[in-house]
């Protein structure tokens, strides 16, 4: 059986990669290739009490940084051992918002916490899974910033990450763009501040010598 693809959506805060995903499920279900789609973190009913923790704790006791890395990668264990691994291994083609680069981005990028640290965890949290494709959503911290406020409702509750200040969401923009320039074989960047439809469209143009050169189809 062939194995299934392992394609990851990146990008930061308001990128819209929600919108995106589901579009880029139901464009491989006409496809008729199996999917599922995936988050970091969460994933499984573990990682999700880890993703609630680290992304929503508001307790009086701080969450330090290395204790949010560690959560991350806790989950990330969890996710890749019992769902997404068993699933690729299956012939099923996983996409997931969210993985390694999000914690390089903003654990590292955004953070200041070490590199080689970052990158061994992940590699040990992962099992040496690497995705076969990744979409990044590029926009800028003050335009995906803007969709955010305009997305959740009057004292609705944003996450931590949200509630960062811009300093912090420019590192993460500049930390995406240069895992993107150091990797671009696998990291394809995508305009995220054009219209959904033309953003599905760019990102479709990216799945489609994946999908013909793996699995040997061609693409409807």
């Amino acid at each position: 059986m062939k194995r299934g693809l392992f394609i990851t959506f990146e990008g930061p805060e308001g990128a819209g990669k929600t919108t995106q995903l589901e579009l880029a499920k139901k464009w491989f279900d006409r496809q008729n290739i199996p999917t599922i789609l995936t988050r970091e973190p969460g994933g499984t009913p573990l990682a999700e009490q880890f993703r609630d923790i680290v992304k929503h704790y508001i307790g009086a006791e701080p969450l330090t940084a290395a204790s949010e890395l560690l959560l991350f990668e806790a989950s990330r264990a969890q996710h890749v051992a019992n769902r997404i691994r068993p699933a690729i291994e299956d012939g099923v083609t996983v996409i997931c918002d969210r993985f390694i680069d999000s914690t390089l981005a903003y654990q590292g990028y955004a953070r200041g916490m070490d590199f080689t640290l970052i990158r061994d965890l992940n590699q040990f949290a992962s099992g040496g899974l690497l995705p076969d494709l990744t979409i990044f959503l590029n926009i800028t911290p003050e335009a995906g910033l803007q969709r955010t406020l305009s997305r959740n409702a009057p004292g609705a509750d944003t996450d931590r990450m949200e509630k960062e200040n811009m300093m912090f969401h420019q590192r993460v923009y500049e930390g995406y763009h240069a895992i993107a320039a150091a990797d671009p074989k696998r990291v394809k960047i995508i305009d995220a501040d054009a219209i959904q439809s033309v953003i599905h469209f760019d990102i479709c143009k990216q799945f489609t010598p994946l999908i013909e050169n793996h699995f040997g189809v061609k693409v409807k």
